[in-house]
């Protein structure tokens, strides 16, 4: 009853303050970022509990441990593991075709607010996806939903494996409605099964309704 009375409570600014936050630690620990941990750790403290404590979690972590330990940790955790990957699309289409089309998709919502990523940067990474919303809040939040089973099992198996970014996936879940009925249902499903694999005779990589505007130019 707590987080879902925090959730209502958390105004448009907090929310956008709270994914901005998120989308930082979820980035690699550099020198960049642990100067930034005095900056982060005042805009947490302006956020409601359930929002903001999660986060004080992992800039504790931030705080107290060696850079290369954090970032030791990190790339074994974000780089190593698929069941903690960062990138939304995976967990519903795996490694099959169908995932580049939903790669465009995402891409085509950045675009339709002025936001053109280069081509070494997938659109589906979490820390991509909230950056985004921080500053465009209504497409940000629903590709937050749409992809909301994802994030829940992500945010399961980091506490699982008990890591110190179990919190961003907390607070990130805390801005966001809770979780209906089918939504559960996905999350139970993604769990029992995992991604799908590759499927056999599948459409091209993506229809043409969508291939034009990327055909020689930038995505």
């Amino acid at each position: 009853m707590r987080r879902r009375s925090a959730r209502l409570d958390l105004g448009d600014a907090q929310r956008a303050t709270a994914w901005q936050v998120q989308s930082l630690l979820l980035g690699y620990p550099d020198e960049t970022l642990l100067d930034s941990l005095p900056m982060l750790a005042r805009a947490v403290n302006a956020l409601p509990e359930a929002v903001g404590a999660p986060l004080q979690s992992v800039l504790n972590y931030l705080e107290t441990s060696q850079q290369l330990t954090a970032a030791t940790e990190y790339v074994d955790t974000f780089d190593h593991r698929k069941r903690f990957s960062p990138y939304l699309t995976w967990f519903l289409y795996g490694d099959t075709r169908k995932r580049g089309m939903a790669l465009l998709k995402i891409k085509q919502v950045y675009r339709a607010a002025g936001l053109v990523l280069g081509d070494d940067e997938l659109s589906d990474h979490l820390a991509v996806v909230l950056e985004f919303a921080s500053a465009h809040p209504e497409p940000g939040q629903q590709l937050l939903i749409e992809h909301r089973a994802g994030i829940e099992v992500m945010r399961m198996a980091l506490r699982e494996a008990n890591s110190p970014w179990t919190g961003v996936l907390d607070s990130v879940s805390a801005t966001l409605p809770a979780l209906g009925g089918d939504e559960r249902a996905a999350v139970a499903k993604l769990i029992a099964a995992g991604p799908p694999g590759e499927e056999v005779g599948l459409e091209p990589f993506a229809p043409p309704t969508y291939m034009p505007e990327f055909i020689g130019g930038r995505r």
